[in-house]
């Protein structure tokens, strides 16, 4: 193997730029040539592509987003953009390819695979940490712990003037960011997808708030079956209409900003062993790290969604914010 290619697709995840380089520069110590695509698959079907040398990933470990953009590619979905792809990555001569990026880009993969015969490797880049295979993906952990500065922030807004927040953050599908960030917050309530909500249970709980808490957070995954946290705050309003309802949409603010220290470690070591797999024959697989150590999960197994919570956390939310 002499030259490979590599992409950031999907959602922007704080610590791609930190695998990317450790992609970059651990290929170049085994003598391999490095091309980077712009904006993920798109890239690849436009052709618009860059070598890659370590002054290119100098001074971007700790930067958020990716250098090398990313993108959502409709054209991917297609065969003929499959097809596409497949063509310039042969004209190119790109003998393995790493990818940097969540469910849909290793889904991508599988099918790119179909049309030409080289190994892939993926990395796990997603904030929503909903890949089987990982304990943490490339994102997670920055993205909760924004989310935990803006609610320790909002709670004490919440304290000065005896107000409900309800606080949508991300989590379409999954709440494993509402999850762990209402624990750390203290928040006294939570609403996620994988659970089925009783919002009778809610609002009588929320009812005993005015005597017994000083202020009342409320998480919300923005995919939760209510509809989001503006309907969610209509409803408690309703029906609990002495309370001050406030409602707050964290939004993208949970994919910028800088990596903390265990992502660009994370990161950097899913990356440098993502060129070992590559050397050492492995092909269509997700790099992950699970209890501290390198796994191997093949595309089609890593793309399922996480469906069932930790029990334990749960109940973690019920008792230590009554």
């Amino acid at each position: 193997m002499k030259k490979i290619g590599i992409i950031t697709s999907g959602g922007d995840s704080p610590g791609m730029n930190a695998c990317l380089r450790a992609v970059v520069r651990t290929a170049i110590h085994y003598n391999l040539e490095v091309v980077g695509f712009y904006r993920g698959y798109e890239g690849i079907i436009d052709n618009k592509h860059c070598v890659l040398t370590t002054t290119s990933v100098s001074g971007i470990i700790q930067r958020g987003g990716t250098i090398l953009k990313t993108a959502r590619s409709e054209r991917f979905r297609t065969k003929d953009g499959i097809k596409t792809a497949a063509k310039n990555l042969k004209a190119l001569g790109i003998e393995g390819l790493v990818i940097i990026g969540g469910d849909g880009s290793f889904r991508g993969a599988i099918e790119l695979s179909k049309e030409i015969n080289i190994p892939i490797i993926g990395c796990a880049g997603t904030i929503d940490n909903d890949l089987v295979g990982t304990d943490f993906t490339i994102g997670y952990d920055t993205a909760i712990n924004t989310v935990v500065e803006a609610v320790d922030k909002i709670r004490d807004t919440a304290e000065s003037h005896d107000r409900v927040f309800v606080i949508e953050v991300m989590g379409r599908d999954a709440g494993l960011i509402a999850l762990r960030s209402a624990i750390a917050s203290g928040a006294e309530a939570l609403i996620v997808p994988e659970l089925k909500n009783d919002i009778e249970s809610l609002l009588k709980k929320i009812k005993n708030w005015r005597s017994s808490k000083s202020s009342k957070i409320v998480i919300v995954a923005e995919g939760d079956e209510f509809g989001g946290a503006y309907k969610v705050g209509d409803l408690i309003k309703k029906h609990c209409p002495e309370f001050d309802i406030r409602v707050t949409i964290l939004g993208h603010i949970q994919r910028g900003g800088n990596p903390t220290c265990m992502e660009r470690v994370n990161a950097s070591l899913v990356g440098f062993n993502s060129i070992k797999a590559l050397l050492s024959g492995h092909k269509n697989e997700m790099m992950g790290i699970v209890d501290k150590k390198i796994t191997y999960t093949p595309f089609e197994k890593a793309v399922k969604h996480i469906d069932k919570l930790n029990e334990d956390l749960v109940q973690m939310i019920e008792i230590l914010s009554s």
